[in-house]
């Protein structure tokens, strides 16, 4: 495709993002180009590269659209992100719309006079609210001043910058030297990641889903950060650990490799077809010591299990707030509406998989969220109404997992963000039941 047929193609996804906007970008992109196969794979990036920046710059975007009294559609969005963030210029702009073969039609008279007010203003402008300034929605505002306060300007920059591709080594194939040496015959550097004894960090996301490496299971894609929270679960072989809210089973993936193999896992969640993908991971992988389980309105299946397990993991739905570098349109689809429903969602389900821990067993509670109110505050409550549940303090969680090094922050709990520890934002909770 020429360079002009990849900014057509753009806003086309932009449109049909438009179109969907209670779906997962991710997934309105893979139809997209499901649809268009004859988009090869270098273009894809491309394409995909110029529409994920504008969705980033959206709510920046759409300030200094309005402010010219326009509405925003795919093709101003485009413009004006190719005149503020690219700083294209008009006269590049208008050569992007030059409505020749496979380019966009020529600018028209209302799209050329709101670029022209927008032409050599800075994308952050002086008179821009704090928000829309530091790209956060109003909604999450106090609570990220709340967890990061004066260092909220850096914060925000890092839920804004790009994500690393973090690998996870499977512990029951390979080693990580190994699995590193496999990865670099294969034209594929890595280096170890810092926190995480099993992680390996790509620093260019170099394709690895065809790779020997990944097809034999030797590595799977995860977040550092994830990969500290089923560190701080502290899975040891011979134990029963139930993983709630499993999804794709990333974590349970983890805990089995600590476990050598050994023990039960058993792998929650409400979704048939997240567990369906989790049954093909946990196979490739070579786990044999999990089994999956549909949660499911009047199952019977935890209150028949109460107080039998030593480990139980809650990785709570969440407004996913610590990874929206990774997933931009978040910031946009999530809503006040949403913070609170799964508040309470979250705080249902920990109750419900806490009857699940023995006594002395470990309750580890954890999200993908900055925002006080998913994390320390449901850990708080949950101490409040449950008296038999102490918190250990993270020094101690981390020296029981067998680090020797610091843990990663001073807290009592873990809160990692991308600007301070060069992860997703995660946070977890190690919660442990008195005998």
């Amino acid at each position: 495709m020429t360079p002009l047929a990849r900014i057509s193609a753009a806003i086309a996804l932009l449109d049909a993002l438009e179109s969907a906007p209670r779906r997962p970008a991710d997934a309105v992109a893979n139809d997209f180009f499901r649809a268009r196969r004859f988009i090869g794979g270098g273009d894809r990036r491309a394409i995909a590269d110029r529409a994920w920046g504008v969705v980033r710059e959206r709510a920046r975007l759409d300030w200094h659209i309005d402010r010219t009294g326009a509405a925003p559609t795919g093709r101003l969005l485009m413009a004006a992100y190719l005149l503020l963030v690219e700083r294209g210029g008009l006269a590049g702009v208008e050569a992007a719309f030059n409505g020749s073969q496979y380019a966009e039609r020529p600018l028209t008279p209302e799209e050329r006079r709101v670029l022209a007010k927008l032409d050599g203003q800075p994308l952050l402008h002086p008179k821009m609210d704090e928000a829309t300034r530091l790209n956060l929605p109003e909604w999450a505002l106090p609570g990220l001043k709340a967890r990061f306060g004066e260092a909220l300007p850096e914060a925000a920059a890092g839920l804004e910058g790009s994500a690393p591709l973090d690998l996870r080594v499977n512990l029951l194939r390979t080693s990580r030297e190994a699995a590193a040496a496999t990865l670099a015959a294969e034209g594929i550097p890595t280096e170890p990641t810092r926190y995480s004894p099993w992680g390996l960090r790509v620093p260019d996301r170099r394709p690895i889903l065809n790779t020997r490496a990944f097809q034999d299971g030797l590595v799977e894609i995860q977040d550092e950060g994830s990969q500290l929270i089923a560190l701080l679960a502290d899975a040891r072989p011979g134990m029963k650990v139930a993983d709630y809210c499993a999804g794709a089973a990333g974590k349970t993936l983890a805990m089995a490799a600590t476990m050598g193999n050994r023990g039960r896992i058993a792998a929650l969640d409400v979704s048939v077809p997240r567990l369906t993908g989790a049954t093909k991971r946990l196979r490739r992988a070579g786990v044999d010591n999990a089994e999956t389980h549909l949660l499911e309105s009047g199952d019977r299946w935890v209150k028949r299990r109460a107080a039998t397990f030593d480990r139980v993991l809650v990785d709570a739905p969440c407004t996913g707030t610590g990874t929206w570098r990774r997933n931009p349109d978040a910031r946009l689809r999530t809503t006040q509406e949403d913070y609170a429903e799964l508040i309470t969602k979250q705080r249902a389900i920990l109750d419900r998989a806490a009857s699940l821990v023995r006594p002395g067993g470990k309750l580890i509670y954890a999200t993908c969220s900055v925002l006080p109110g998913e994390d320390e505050e449901q850990v708080r409550d949950f101490l409040d109404q449950h008296s038999d549940f102490d918190a250990l303090p993270l020094a101690e969680a981390w020296a029981d997992a067998g680090m020797k090094g610091p843990a990663p922050g001073e807290g009592p709990h873990m809160a990692l963000a991308p600007h301070s520890h060069g992860t997703d934002g995660f946070f977890a909770a190690v919660l442990r039941r008195r005998t």
